[in-house]
């Protein structure tokens, strides 16, 4: 087993180095780069400012144009660019944003407890939750507490996240005002006690975790059911109960181990998740994550930003693959890595 994951890890470097390179090649060639919206922001003020320029000159100069385009890397064929890039990577330098003009790993490093946050609590509510409601619904087949659980599951399911987001919002917050209207923390903060920091983090947090699980839990909690009644219908758990096994350990002993495969094999696709999160839930309650960090700079060309959460991202998902061939590997005896 360790030669195998030691292959795993091998495989890592270039399959990160494929991804990066295909998709910094897409910024290249995508019109509307860093340059371009210089000249726009540039052709606007000037315009503002009662300018006589004629339609569709550029505001800047060529060499201002070429001074651009060699701090940004563009002058360069499109390899001996990523390699320059590549090499900053390394040396743990992501570059500068061409829209805040600051570093990039500052704009990441500040987003991190809030995507960290609500990534992890969504991990561990989502397995905590699911995987005990799919064996209850699982055993309790067709019963009121199973069909009652499974219309709401599909409820929430078919309605998309940022809908669910939207009225929790309008209904909690501004209609009942039970819960605040959008943030990451209260005003005052830094000055509460510990409990008085949990209880405002908490607080806040209600509504937006809420609508980040309301479709992962349909997913999560039928998988669990629709495996483990297919174990309670083996060979092997007949033969147990048969054998005098009562029922309850013939489910957590036999059953359950084997329901748990399919779970841990998504389980370190699920980790990429931490980083990702959800543009649209993080635009309704302004909550300033990697989702919305993430599409703003998509949005506005800023490929600097885009390369560096590009980075952390597919690491965190290959990372997350090996781990779901850990999980198996504890989950199921069976598997032997060769």
């Amino acid at each position: 087993m360790a030669s195998y994951f030691a292959r795993r890890l091998l495989l890592v470097l270039p399959t990160f180095l494929g991804v990066t390179l295909m998709v910094f090649a897409v910024t290249r060639f995508v019109p509307g780069g860093p340059v371009e919206r210089m000249i726009a922001q540039a052709q606007q003020m000037e315009a503002k400012g009662g300018g006589t320029s004629r339609v569709g000159a550029s505001a800047l100069s060529e060499s201002q144009i070429q001074e651009l385009k060699e701090y940004y890397g563009l002058d360069k064929p499109i390899f001996v660019s990523y390699v320059q890039w590549l090499w900053k990577v390394f040396h743990l330098d992501l570059g500068n944003s061409s829209r805040y003009n600051e570093p990039v790993w500052g704009l990441i490093k500040d987003r991190f407890p809030v995507s960290i946050f609500y990534g992890l609590v969504t991990l561990v509510l989502t397995y905590g939750v699911c995987v005990p409601l799919g064996v209850i619904k699982a055993v309790r087949h067709k019963s009121k507490m199973d069909n009652a659980t499974s219309v709401l599951v599909f409820i929430g399911y078919a309605v998309p996240n940022y809908v669910v987001g939207i009225l929790l919002l309008v209904l909690f917050a501004s209609t009942w005002e039970v819960f605040p209207l959008s943030g990451f923390t209260g005003d005052g903060f830094s000055e509460m006690t510990l409990f008085g920091k949990t209880k405002d983090l908490l607080w806040h947090a209600a509504l937006p975790l809420s609508a980040y699980m309301a479709g992962s839990f349909a997913v999560m909690t039928f998988l669990t059911k629709n495996s483990l009644m297919d174990n309670l219908a083996a060979d092997y758990v007949r033969t147990a109960i048969a054998k005098g096994l009562d029922f309850k350990r013939a489910v957590l002993r036999h059953a359950l181990r084997n329901s748990l495969i399919p779970i841990a094999t998504s389980f370190g696709n699920e980790i990429s998740l931490i980083l990702s999160g959800s543009f649209l839930v993080e635009t309704i309650f302004n909550i300033n994550g990697f989702g919305l960090l993430g599409y703003e700079s998509v949005v506005e060309r800023d490929y600097p930003v885009v390369m560096g959460i590009l980075v952390l991202s597919s690491l965190l998902f290959l990372i997350g693959n090996i781990l779901s061939d850990v999980c198996v590997a504890l989950v199921d005896p069976r598997v032997k890595f060769q």
